[in-house]
């Protein structure tokens, strides 16, 4: 049975001052490396899980490995406490495995952003065009005051969902997503799957976030849907309010709200990776434009 020795003073504080003088004896730079390296991971992490369902349960799981240590290490160790102790051990690698669990979502995310490519692959044009006939449908949706929800498929597939919907094998245009979404038609109802230039699937049923999962706003069903779905995988997705007809963007389990027809676009072709090529091919523009001006003088 171990004891504290009453020549040595309170057991938790001799133990905190034994800790200060064993991290004095390092060299003072290589301290502060490590101090910096877990505040830089830590804030990553943070940052990461802001605004999702895992930030709160990231707080409560460091609170409790946090109390935990200190318990363990400045109380249970310096008293008789051995079963304790034990059960606490347990307790401790307990957590940490329900952690896990619970981060399934977001850990899955953060895999997926390590080796994720391009939203799309194939010519600039062909997917300049796309973005184009998107943009224009959800502007001219929105107009009408037509809800609508459109999900990009990226890297990862979303079979499981698409078999829930109905097949279609089309090319993205305006018109057709119109008139897919158009009210009272058959497929009007839940959402669209894009794949590359592609509508793959209609009326597809989607994962609905968690109430409250976007902090001090109430959400509908679609704009559940779009958040639901963009967590668990890498998709993104457009959604066209019915009451209000105000455009929206679903992206890594964020929602950004009340966007413009070119922050869509913005969005889309930033997605895409065809920012840099419309840049490219207006200063590739430019000397024609110049010489074709010129000529308007001769």
């Amino acid at each position: 049975m171990r004891g504290t020795d009453p020549g040595k003073g309170f057991g938790p504080v001799d133990t905190f001052v034994d800790y200060l003088n064993r991290v004095a004896q390092n060299q003072w730079w290589i301290v502060a490396i490590e101090l910096f390296s877990i505040g830089l991971v830590v804030w990553w992490v943070v940052n990461f899980l802001e605004g999702t369902r895992g930030e709160r349960l990231f707080r409560g799981v460091i609170f409790i490995l946090v109390a935990g240590v200190l318990i363990l290490n400045l109380v249970v160790e310096q008293l008789p406490f051995d079963r304790l102790q034990y059960l606490y051990k347990g307790f401790l690698i307990a957590i940490l495995i329900v952690a896990v669990a619970g981060f399934q979502p977001e850990i899955r995310r953060v895999l997926i952003q390590i080796g994720q490519p391009r939203i799309w692959t194939g010519p600039a044009h062909q997917i300049s065009r796309t973005v184009e006939e998107l943009v224009t449908a959800v502007t001219d949706l929105s107009a009408a005051r037509i809800g609508a929800i459109i999900v990009i498929e990226r890297q990862v597939a979303l079979g499981e969902f698409i078999e829930t919907g109905v097949r279609l094998d089309a090319r993205v245009t305006s018109d057709l997503l119109k008139t897919i979404f158009y009210p009272g038609t058959p497929l009007h109802d839940m959402a669209v799957v894009i794949r590359g230039d592609r509508i793959v699937a209609a009326s597809v049923q989607l994962p609905l976030a968690e109430a409250g999962s976007v902090s001090g706003v109430e959400l509908g069903s679609r704009h559940r849907a779009a958040v639901g779905i963009t967590v668990g995988s890498d998709a993104m997705c457009l959604v066209v309010s019915e009451e209000t007809g105000a455009i929206s963007v679903a992206r890594n389990g964020e929602l950004i709200r009340n966007v413009t027809e070119s922050q869509v676009r913005s969005h889309l072709s930033g997605a895409a990776g065809t920012g840099h090529v419309a840049l490219m091919e207006r200063w590739l523009r430019r000397p024609v434009e110049w010489v074709d001006e010129e000529a308007k003088y001769k």
